[in-house]
């Protein structure tokens, strides 16, 4: 890890993965903190509680390279289960 001059954290080695949902039709980046892959069926957190979304893609990133802040970045809370 770097530091500037002024104290901050110029680079940090971490990963984060990041999977590309679709709610309702919107798209939106969330936090995965286990592993999914495209076509899975997600829980996520929305505005009126929780919804149910499809995972179109996966990202592995950096904080420089993240879709999105990872500090404000929401995480998906769970795996939807296959009917079988």
């Amino acid at each position: 890890m770097i530091h500037s001059l002024s104290g901050g954290v110029i680079a940090d080695n971490e990963m984060y993965t990041f999977a590309k949902v679709r709610t309702d039709g919107v798209p939106a980046w969330f936090l995965s903190p286990f592993r999914v892959k495209a076509g899975d069926l997600v829980l996520v957190p929305a505005a009126g509680g929780e919804a149910v979304g499809e995972v179109e893609r996966v990202e592995n990133c950096t904080p420089q390279t993240a879709p999105v802040p990872v500090k404000r970045a929401r995480e998906i809370l769970g795996i939807v289960p296959k009917n079988s």
